[in-house]
């Protein structure tokens, strides 16, 4: 009987994202297709696509393939793919009106290849096909192994051969099945999250604020499926172990960061909402919500569905008040828009360097800033918004 990362921790949490709904796939199955140069699945996409889409032929389904497929060589970070991704308009690639309408699968070791350079992420979970998140785990007490992952993926990323990739992935977690080290300044032991990046990725602490009903949200998984996967990674001997039994309770540290982000209400949100292209200095940016970020503004909606219509966020200093703030346009323009009614934001200062610090940030993220430089002139445009609702 052997014991590694596979065993302790790479088979329970797949396990567990089965459990939150991910069908599992073997590789090994001559009836499992995917293409290479992008690693989406093709079957799946097509059955997805058309079922999200009923009015697409199978040729505008193989025409929409394509243009995926071409926006995925882009050097832009994956943002033309982001757009397509998140379009709601004309052909749609998810279902964010009815998220389970749409297919997730859960995979291990595919290999992402261009050439003769290659990696294999632990794990990878597909939405309609689409290879959008993985997975990589490390045996818990190895603590040079975060840090050894943030390299590594660091040198992967920054690979050229890999762009269609690096593009196509929103989400990573990194895991050594651990709880935080908070006397470290950095991240070397616990599970991490992640979004793409050309250079090297953010690793984020997740600290679960919203108390869940595992009893409803997760559901229960059949011997036969258990068994299944056991054999597919030839792992069956720790089937009656009792630490194999230990690591699959949803209480591991790498299982709860997957309930956090991979069931299907948080990943619609963090696909939809909490990603952002950022124009800096060094170039196009993607970042991705802190969780206290995710927090607020689900928050902010609770409180609107109260009746409340007024009310303060408190931030500590570099906390992200500005990101926040453009996160929070996106998300309520949303909310707003559900009822009817077209919002429109005002961010007020009390410094002109605040002015113009704000308006730079809320601009390199893509967002119309219009100033406002007088109280006359605040009350004029309210007034006039308010006749134009």
């Amino acid at each position: 009987m052997k014991f590694n990362e596979d065993s302790r921790v790479k088979i329970p949490t797949i396990l567990h994202l089965v459990r939150l709904g991910y069908k599992y796939l073997s590789l090994k199955d001559v009836n499992v297709t995917w293409d290479e140069s992008t690693n989406i699945f093709t079957d799946i996409f097509h059955a997805s696509i058309k079922r999200i889409n009923p009015k697409l032929s199978d040729v505008d389904v193989k025409q929409c393939y394509g243009d995926v497929s071409l926006c995925l060589e882009n050097e832009d970070l994956g943002k033309a793919f982001y757009e397509k991704l998140t379009n709601k308009s004309g052909t749609r690639l998810i279902d964010f009106e009815d998220f389970n309408n749409n297919t997730f699968n859960v995979v291990t070791e595919l290999t992402y290849k261009k050439d003769d350079d290659e990696f294999r992420p632990d794990i990878i979970l597909l939405i309609n096909g689409m290879p959008l998140a993985f997975i990589e785990v490390k045996k818990p007490n190895n603590k040079d192994g975060i840090l050894a992952e943030h390299k590594r993926i660091q040198t992967r990323f920054e690979n050229k051969k890999f762009r269609k990739f690096v593009n196509i992935t929103q989400l990573m977690v990194f895991s050594n099945n651990m709880e935080y080290d908070d006397s470290s300044a950095d991240p070397i032991e616990g599970a991490f999250y992640a979004t793409a990046s050309y250079q090297k990725p953010s690793f984020n602490y997740f600290r679960e604020e919203q108390k869940f009903n595992l009893d409803e949200l997760l559901s229960t998984v059949g011997d036969a499926v258990e068994t299944s996967v056991l054999k597919d990674n030839n792992l069956l001997s720790i089937k009656q172990s009792p630490e194999f039994s230990k690591n699959k309770i949803p209480d591991t540290p790498t299982n709860r960061i997957c309930t956090s982000l991979f069931q299907r209400e948080r990943l619609a949100f963090v696909l939809e909402f909490s990603l952002a292209y950022v124009k800096e200095n060094t170039g196009l940016q993607k970042h991705i919500m802190r969780y206290p970020q995710i927090f607020a503004t689900q928050a902010i909606e609770q409180k609107l569905e109260e009746g409340v219509k007024k009310g303060i966020i408190w931030h500590t200093q570099g906390s992200g008040k500005t990101a926040l703030a453009y996160y929070n346009v996106k998300y309520l323009a949303n909310y707003f828009q559900k009822k009817g009614v077209i919002a429109k934001f005002y961010f007020i200062v009390d410094r002109l360097d605040l002015l113009i610090q704000a308006g730079k940030e809320f601009r390199s993220r893509g967002l119309v800033v219009h100033n406002v430089n007088t109280r006359e002139e605040f009350a004029r445009d309210i007034k006039q918004t308010k006749q134009d609702g």
